[in-house]
């Protein structure tokens, strides 16, 4: 004790120390007990985004929306490409259980972030009568039932995927069903019921439940097998389908996410390739490539893509992995359609034939049908996607081939980066390409410049490259098929890299290329993919020796090239890599190809089938008619209308259409879909020309009347997938004169 102090009572109005307060302040506890009120279901909903992941999933998705009842606990899940998307969801979401329901959606809870404040969600919430609540900023434990639930997803997923041994890139799928799982286990805040009984007034069947990521047999149907083909392709087990009794499972052969009631289950059996180990990967032999500098240094390619010398700040940040999915053309960066609740268990003494009920899912409920776009799966973003992801071997053998083309070529070599001079980025793009039938060719693996860098006047000047006109295109094989001429098809190898630079560019060390201490850049000797003179300087070397093989350049079109000799005819068709050739006399088409072979590394691929996104299909008459079935699957499946019923007709006659002043315009793609209408329309399909110009007149401030009009076009597709432009065999002559 302190001889004559006394301790003062905390009643006697003692000011507070500033210096305690400001060096021993911490955050107040929080009370233990929660809200006392009772919810009724839907009445409060807490919000929550997860994210970004370290990898994209299937399908592009970055983010992982979950919206959390709290009187029942069920949770919803959404997987978002950004953060923007969440107010779609959250709306659609809010208007389907009131309207499916007849609940009544009172509070909002969320964390007061940007994507969930925005002035268009305060309208909504405005004309719904919902109050917002937001928490306090830095103290997440406010927000605890959105932020557990996350934990509880993300842990649950995340032991899904180890105990599949499946790479990161499966996450949606496993937050997905971890969220279906969940919705379906008894909790006791709720009195030991699941969050769908409370929901659905009835208990959940779990008799069609499987072992996540488990090995599957899907059976092929009859339609698309011959009949020695295996009745059954091997796949994965990824979870339940959301709109149809069926599940969802990952074809291993096709590398995409297909649908199927007709699964046999291995769930004894995990991961996508039991027949390769890890020891087969790293034994695999990858080659050294050497990078010319005076013949004294070389480069080394290394799978984990690091360099030996110490790495700049910005030689590191290029060389980091970055999400960069997004499939030319095809895909639209728009939030996941809601699909509204069913009951899992409604139709569940219906029998259909004679199949088990057990391998008959009902229809579920759950997560985000954009998990996995269905088609565009297992093509990598990134470098280490591809070196570490479920089809590295396959990925790691295009890396090789490009980079030792590459060292063949002499496409660049070592070097130190001079003062001023500024190095560009570099990227791995990787690409599965298909057959006209959609099944994979091969893989390609190809090393881009990152071109958007570039300046004018210092990393180049001129970049103008003539591109193929579907006119000429069409009328070459209008001529091939006309006077029986056989048309071949070869591609060029890496054609880029035969292009020799005019200007002095640097780029910033790629990953899977070693250099030494003493150099810190590479400097471009030949034309790479990405560079803005690429196409340029491809087009000018291959110009240039084709014109001195003898052939001309048609005035037409600088694409296409004619060679006359001894009354026969040949022509070249190139559009950038792919090269056509038809011609009256097969021994000068031979010898054009010989001489092409001599001068750059092709691949022959025979009589044409496919070009440019272009089949071509005989006919038992000997024609030939240029459709677009793939491409015109895509476009219906990208705007929701896969499904659609057909019709005969891509106009509505009796419907006039009639430009609009109304301040609002019409919430679609119509922008986008005349587009992808406008690109079918020109290269094969005449027949919708008048509709596409009809509806291209209402850009300006498209109405609902408007989109109809537009899907009506699609719904004509529908039925028309198989019809193109045909071209039929007419009466030889001995001499065409072009």
């Amino acid at each position: 004790m302190i001889k004559d102090a006394k301790a003062p009572s905390k009643s006697s109005g003692t000011s507070l120390c500033r210096g305690c307060q400001q060096g021993k302040m911490v955050q107040k506890p929080f009370p233990s007990n929660r809200d006392k009120r009772n919810y009724d279901t839907f009445e409060l909903l807490h919000f929550d985004i997860c994210g970004p992941m370290e990898e994209n999933s299937l399908g592009g998705s970055k983010y992982l929306l979950l919206i959390v009842d709290e009187a029942s606990g069920c949770i919803k899940g959404f997987c978002l490409r950004a953060k923007s998307e969440s107010e779609d969801c959250i709306k659609t979401y809010i208007m389907k259980v009131q309207k499916q329901f007849g609940k009544k959606v009172k509070f909002v809870r969320h964390d007061g972030t940007r994507e969930f404040a925005t002035n268009s969600l305060k309208a909504f919430y405005e004309d719904e009568g919902i109050e917002q609540q937001t928490t306090v900023p830095y103290a997440h434990q406010t927000n605890g039932t959105a932020e557990r639930a996350i934990r509880t997803i993300v842990t649950i997923g995340r032991s899904m995927l180890h105990h599949a041994k499946l790479d990161k890139c499966f996450w949606a799928e496993a937050a997905m069903t971890a969220i279906y799982v969940k919705n379906r286990l008894p909790s006791p805040k709720i009195e030991h019921k699941t969050p769908f009984e409370i929901v659905y007034k009835s208990k959940p069947s779990v008799k069609h439940m499987r072992v996540f990521g488990c090995r599957t047999y899907i059976l092929t149907p009859k339609e698309k097998r011959l009949k020695w083909d295996p009745k059954a392709r091997a796949g994965l087990f990824l979870g339940y389908e959301e709109v149809s009794k069926a599940y969802r499972l990952y074809d291993i052969e096709a590398g995409q996410v297909v649908i199927s009631r007709d699964v046999n289950f291995d769930e004894s059996t995990f991961g996508l390739s039991p027949t390769i180990s890890d020891e087969d990967v790293d034994d695999l032999d990858f080659e050294s490539l050497d990078i010319d500098n005076d013949g004294s240094r070389q480069t080394e390619y290394t799978q984990a893509g690091k360099r030996k010398s110490r790495p700049s700040d910005e030689d590191e940040a290029a060389r980091r992995p970055r999400a960069v999915r997004h499939r030319p053309g095809l895909e639209e960066a728009s939030a996941p359609n809601y699909s509204s609740p069913h009951r899992a268990d409604a139709d569940e003494e219906e029998k259909h034939g004679d199949e088990d009920d057990d391998s008959t899912p009902p229809v579920f409920w759950r997560a985000s049908a954009n998990a996995v776009e269905a088609g565009d799966l297992s093509e990598p973003s990134t470098f280490q996607e591809a070196v570490n992801g479920p089809d590295q071997v396959h990925w790691r053998k295009a890396i090789h081939a490009e980079l030792k083309s590459m060292r063949l070529r002499g496409v660049f070599r070592a070097a130190k980066l001079p003062n001023g001079q500024r190095a560009i980025g570099t990227k791995w793009v990787f690409k599965i390409k298909r057959k006209a039938d959609g099944s994979i060719e091969k893989y390609k693996a190809r090393l881009v410049a990152k071109g958007f860098k570039q300046k004018y006047g210092i990393d180049y000047t001129e970049k103008f490259s003539p591109v193929v006109k579907y006119v000429t295109l069409r009328m070459v094989i209008a001529i091939a098929k006309y006077f029986g001429w056989p048309l071949d098809q070869l591609d060029v190898v890496t054609a880029f890299l035969y292009g020799i630079m005019k200007e002095q560019v640097f780029c910033i060390v790629p990953e899977g290329v070693d250099l030494d201490d003493d150099f810190d850049c590479l400097e471009l000797v030949k034309a790479i993919y990405g560079l803005k003179q690429a196409s340029r300087v491809w087009n000018e070397t291959f110009d240039e020796f084709v014109c001195s093989i003898g052939f001309q350049v048609s005035a037409f079109d600088p694409c296409l090239y004619i060679k006359v000799v001894d009354g026969h005819c040949v022509l070249v068709l190139v559009y950038v890599d792919d090269v056509l050739i038809t011609g009256s006399s097969p021994e000068l088409i031979a010898r054009t190809k010989t001489d092409l072979k001599t001068r750059f590394e092709m691949t022959d691929s025979g009589k044409c089938a496919f070009v440019l996104g272009i089949e071509l299909v005989d006919g038992p008459d000997g024609s030939v008619t240029m459709c677009q079935r793939r491409y015109v699957d895509d476009i219906l499946k990208r705007f929701g209308m896969d499904e659609c019923k057909a019709v005969v007709s891509p106009v509505d006659m009796s419907t006039r259409l009639a430009p609009s002043d109304a301040a609002t315009k019409v919430n679609a793609p119509f922008r986008e879909a005349v587009g992808a209408l406008m690109h079918l329309m020109t290269a094969t399909r005449p027949d919708i020309a008048y509709a596409v110009g009809y509806v291209s007149r209402f850009m300006e401030n498209p109405q609902e009347e408007h989109w109809v009009a537009v899907k009506r076009i699609f719904r004509y597709l529908q039925g028309t997938k198989t019809h193109g432009i045909c071209f039929k065999p007419g009466n030889k002559i001995d001499f065409l004169r072009l």
